[in-house]
């Protein structure tokens, strides 16, 4: 039996990660900034992260913001780790973080670079964006009259369960670098994707496409998101909608 820290272990991803892995019977810590008895603010560092690491063997990294700190975090956790003697880091990060000048994108790279230098046994996976940000993205932008969605952009979402698996399975072998990246099925259309959500929760809007400016989108639009050659996820966008909505709404 192994003993594995996952930090972010109740958030989306996390709390599936310790979960399989509790499920294959190995001892599993969640740290998170709110639950105890392993409750760290990875920003903060202190005492508590030590004694949350001691004798863990490994440590899977799923806690990320967009509002800022995760290169803080990951710092602190890495000197923690150190410290522990751990073996093994794992680290999710997002397909494109080198391509696309996003701020979240470029915070991810930095902690991607700062977990290869490490000196700990590490790896790292880069996934594309969950079916549930997609949702949680359509959800906002349909609370307008009409949903816009930028015009020319496509994405290639993947069920967080997938990814998930992969973590889980990832921790339990032995550092591997940078593993090959993780991407859903399907290449879509931002205006493909709205049109199945409306579908889906039974709505009434226009899909308006707008065309954006600035170096991002230009980067959205050239694909620098995605991994077509990676597209090894099982679960479609349709199928994850069939699951949180069954049949539809009612309009709306």
């Amino acid at each position: 039996m192994t003993t594995i820290l996952v930090t972010g272990g109740t958030g989306t991803l996390g709390r599936l990660v310790t979960e399989r892995l509790r499920a294959d019977g190995h001892e599993v810590r969640v740290l998170s900034r709110r639950t105890p008895p392993y409750a760290v603010d990875l920003r903060e560092g202190g005492a508590q992260l030590d004694a949350a690491l001691a004798g863990a063997e490994t440590v899977v990294h799923c806690a990320s913001t967009p509002r800022g700190g995760d290169e803080t975090a990951a710092e602190h956790l890495i000197a923690a780790a150190r410290r522990a003697g751990v073996g093994h880091l794992v680290y999710i990060s997002i397909v494109g973080v080198d391509r696309v000048p996003l701020g979240y994108y470029t915070s991810k790279l930095a902690v991607e670079r700062l977990v290869e230098a490490s000196g700990l046994g590490w790896t790292t996976l880069r996934a594309t964006q969950f079916h549930d940000l997609v949702l949680t993205l359509l959800e906002g932008l349909a609370k307008l009259p009409v949903l816009p969605v930028p015009a020319g952009v496509w994405d290639q979402p993947v069920e967080v369960a997938e990814v998930a698996d992969r973590l889980a399975g990832l921790a339990l072998a032995a550092p591997a670098g940078r593993v090959p990246d993780l991407g859903g099925p399907e290449i879509r259309t931002f205006r493909s994707l709205a049109e199945a959500y409306l579908r889906a929760t039974g709505r009434r809007r226009r899909v308006l496409e707008i065309p954006l400016l600035g170096r991002t989108y230009g980067a959205f639009r050239a694909g620098g998101h995605l991994t077509a050659e990676r597209a090894v996820g099982k679960g479609t966008f349709e199928e994850y909608l069939g699951r949180r909505f069954g049949g539809g709404g009612s309009g709306g």
